[in-house]
């Protein structure tokens, strides 16, 4: 199908689909560790890819091609590699693409786990991290480097929704050599399309929105058949492989994925507008509302303010903890993108792991709250919140 031709609700529930003999209208699944050859011969041209085909599902899967094809279709990406979950997806990208004595930099404003792989792991074999603003083009550039190779970053970030402006920083990184990776995760291709503003890298953790129910791990870097050559390498060879019952799943949560972010979107601005009038809550953090810094920033560059709200409660952790604590409804959990609404302490869970400092300088305090908003009904979500709020 010509991908050019239809609109992403479309795309959404029909790229990238291959059908058997059989006529199956439902994309198959294929639960097999190997393929087999007509020959010898074919085998090993399979192997030495002088003839395209299917080989071990540790890099060659039906199931999951279909989901790749899929999801490059709604990025505009020439290629996807899809992965076992989200940080395998941004440890693929680096390992595909860096080698030591290489350099980074990042918005400081990103995933916990994503900060301990750059400044941890990676600082092992060599690779430099520099943490930036993420609002701040200026210090993208004032921190490169001659050995600099890739920016990254996350918009709206984790959790307090700030919105880069992917354009002037994909210039730096232009100016520099350097690639732009932008994770998606919390707009997805929906909302935002980073690789139309300038980035080289689309990032998902497709865990979240993606799948849309919580059900599954699995993780895809996106971007032109050339920078993904080493990014599948890796992936054949080292093996963060998604499962094709996984890739599967996905394919089904994208073809609600349109009519799940609208939703998501409509019911966290009335969320967010409901959470500013309270008189315990000292500041909403939401990409939809005007008061957020980078508003008319994030009605440019995306289709609405998404799912994710987080606010400040006033009193601090024990103010936090017992909004969280006081819940019946909701999920206390730190996953999102679920159709049910979850509900998380950052300081202590998602950046639990990182140094007090350098949360900080991300601005997570201890009366912070993250809220990914579901499906169910608003004012339900809000009496379930008054709870504690009144407390």
């Amino acid at each position: 199908m010509s991908e050019s031709f239809y609109q992403p609700e479309t795309l959404a529930v029909r790229a990238g689909a291959v059908h058997s003999q059989f006529g199956e209208n439902s994309e198959a699944l294929f639960l097999t560790s190997s393929f087999t050859f007509e020959s010898a011969a074919q085998a090993a041209a399979r192997f030495i890819g002088e003839e395209p085909g299917n080989i071990y599902s540790r890099f060659t899967n039906p199931t999951v091609t279909m989901f790749e094809e899929r999801l490059a279709a709604l990025e505009g990406a020439e290629q996807c590699v899809a992965t076992a979950s989200g940080m395998s997806a941004i440890l693929a990208c680096c390992m595909g693409l860096l080698k030591s004595g290489d350099h980074i930099v990042a918005s400081r404003s990103i995933f916990g786990a994503t900060v301990n792989l750059f400044g941890g792991i990676l600082k092992k074999f060599g690779v430099e991290t520099s943490f930036v603003s993420a609002t701040d083009a200026g210090e993208w550039s004032a921190a490169v480097r001659p050995q600099t190779k890739l920016f990254f970053l996350e918009t709206p970030s984790n959790p307090l929704t700030e919105v880069s402006d992917i354009a002037a920083i994909a210039l730096v990184a232009k100016k520099c050599g350097a690639w732009l990776a932008v994770d998606n995760c919390f707009c997805t291709p929906i909302l935002q399309r980073p690789l139309e503003l300038g980035a080289d890298i689309v990032i998902h953790s497709a865990t979240k929105y993606l799948d849309g129910q919580g059900r599954v791990l699995g993780g895809a870097v996106l971007g032109s058949r050339k920078l993904m050559e080493g990014v599948y390498g890796f992936l054949r060879t080292a093996g963060p492989t998604m499962s094709a019952f996984n890739a599967w799943i996905f394919l089904k949560g994208l073809e609600t994925l349109k009519i799940r972010m609208d939703a998501h979107s409509a019911n966290a601005l009335q969320l967010a507008r409901w959470l500013e009038a309270q008189p315990n809550v000292g500041r909403v953090y939401y990409p939809g509302l005007p008061s957020h810094p980078q508003y008319q920033l994030a009605m440019q560059q995306q289709k609405s303010g998404g799912g994710i709200v987080s606010f400040e409660v006033k009193g601090g952790r024990e103010a936090a903890w017992r909004v969280v604590d006081s819940t019946q409804l909701v999920s206390i959990t730190a996953n999102l993108g679920d159709t049910k609404t979850t509900l998380t302490h950052p300081a202590t869970t998602t950046h639990v792991r990182i140094t007090p400092e350098a949360r900080a300088a991300a601005g997570i305090t201890e009366g912070l709250l993250r809220i990914a908003v579901g499906l169910e009904a608003v004012c339900d979500i809000q009496n379930d919140l008054t709870r504690g709020l009144n407390k």
